[in-house]
């Protein structure tokens, strides 16, 4: 009886907590989105804290049309969508030959990949724009001749930052899938891109779904890589976008605001419609002992 009130108490108490971890979390949100609905004027005159006399989406629309947003929306898709395909793809490769496969180097192999993610950014940013400076592409791609200030470069780019993570992740996924699988694939006779894209990939799919969340949501919200590896503004994605709603002299917050709003809508979209299989993803293994 005593150990069921202390397990309820504790229940309650991680409730709130987590209640008002959320909150916390919701408060700038639904703030942001507040002041998107407000005229800069009305918010200038009586102040960010005051109640709204007005509300209308003027914000939305100036920052969707005359600011083409939408033309920045549609580069941070061309980046990101081939980005993550790309990624999941190859560390799903290389986390099945070092998981399921017994080689000298595959540990140092795993490790090498995981230590890229040690990384900063800053870190190799000068090597990596003299290198993207140097890489010859053909002139339909970029009428410069060279990889920098290409969108290609972009994707490339978080690919190698993001594969890391991913092979990190999937290998320990792979681990938890029982071999006994793989040895009967193997007495059948299917070969290696059988027992990879037949058996494996299938069962994956959670741990693909939750990585796929999290990419989407990193790639399409970076914002160092494309200011650093685009100086073409109708090149880059949303996120750098954003910094044309403001003048060198002047800053619209409630612009900023509506333009923020409609950068992150896409990500929310994506976790909503994969809130299943990312949730899967994250808690499979959770109850093994």
């Amino acid at each position: 009886m005593v150990t069921s009130k202390k397990t309820a108490l504790a229940h309650s108490i991680t409730t709130v907590i987590l209640t008002v971890i959320g909150a916390l979390w919701l408060v700038p949100i639904l703030w942001t989105m507040y002041q998107s609905l407000r005229p800069y004027g009305e918010v200038l005159k009586f102040g960010s804290f005051s109640l709204a006399k007005t509300i209308n989406f003027n914000n939305y629309y100036t920052a969707l049309v005359q600011s083409q947003m939408w033309r920045y929306f549609i580069n941070a898709v061309v980046v990101a969508l081939p980005a993550v395909i790309l990624t999941l793809f190859l560390a799903s490769m290389v986390a099945f030959v070092v998981s399921r496969y017994s080689f000298r180097f595959n540990i140092p192999l795993l490790m090498l990949f995981t230590a890229g993610n040690l990384l900063p950014a800053q870190l190799v940013f000068i090597p990596l724009y003299r290198i993207y400076l140097s890489i010859p592409v053909p002139h339909f791609i970029n009428e410069n001749g060279v990889l920098y200030d290409t969108q290609l470069g972009l994707i490339l780019i978080h690919v190698a930052f993001q594969m890391g993570f991913a092979t990190f992740v999937l290998s320990n996924y792979m681990k938890t899938i029982p071999k006994e699988i793989s040895e009967s694939a193997l007495v059948d006779g299917a070969s290696v891109w059988i027992h990879y894209s037949r058996i494996m990939l299938p069962l994956l799919r959670p741990a693909l779904a939750s990585l796929g969340v999290l990419m989407t949501t990193w790639i399409y919200n970076d914002f160092f890589w494309s200011v650093a590896l685009l100086k073409t503004g109708n090149k880059r994605p949303i996120t750098a976008a954003l910094n044309n709603l403001q003048g060198e002299f002047f800053k619209d917050y409630n612009l900023l605001a509506a333009g923020a709003t409609m950068a992150f809508i896409p990500t929310l979209i994506v976790f909503f419609a994969l809130r299943r299989q990312f949730v899967a993803g994250l808690t499979l293994g959770s109850t093994k002992g």
